[in-house]
């Protein structure tokens, strides 16, 4: 059998030098693209270099000690020994009358003297006005009341503080003009 010589099919020697032609152009073309970027980076290189700052000074450990072992710890509920670690409403006692409203349903009207006693006077949200003494109980959260001024009737509340104890809290019942 003799080979016949295709004369259109190249020779695969032929193709590589075409490739290898190509390639050389197209990096021939994209090198004077480039020039901008090269004297900028030479005139980068000529310009004088800046100051660094100095590194602050590290300040050395300093050890904290704990003196407070004997307090109560904050993250224990309720705690030991507080003021008011035995502190709860009284279940046993009987509710007066004004304890069935809260506090803000309630307004002093005003003050009322009568033999040497002094009272307060509370209106209700009905309208019905009722007299008050220092030592009685008002609001719902068992407020008992501390003082009768005739601009207030100051008062203490017995709480919850969340952590399944109870706080005092003051409130005040102020005179409306």
């Amino acid at each position: 059998m003799t080979e016949r010589y295709n004369s259109a099919a190249p020779r695969p020697l032929a193709r590589l030098a075409v490739l290898a032609a190509l390639v050389a152009g197209l990096l021939a073309g994209c090198s004077g693209r480039d020039g901008d970027l090269d004297r900028f980076i030479d005139a980068t290189k000529k310009e004088p270099g800046g100051r660094v700052e100095p590194l602050p000074e590290v300040k050395p450990y300093e050890a904290f000690t704990y003196t407070d072992q004997d307090l109560r710890s904050p993250f224990v509920p309720g705690g030991s020994g507080g003021a008011s670690a035995g502190l709860r409403p009284d279940s046993k006692r009987n509710r007066e009358f004004l304890e069935q409203f809260s506090l803000d349903t309630l307004k002093m009207v005003g003050t009322l003297s009568l033999g040497g006693n002094h009272y307060g006077l509370v209106s209700t949200k009905d309208g019905r006005v009722h007299r008050v003494v220092v030592g009685e109980h008002i609001g719902t959260n068992d407020g008992k009341i501390t003082d009768i001024t005739p601009s207030k009737i100051a008062l203490v509340e017995i709480i919850p503080d969340g952590l399944g104890g109870y706080i005092e809290r003051p409130a005040a019942l102020g005179l409306n003009e």
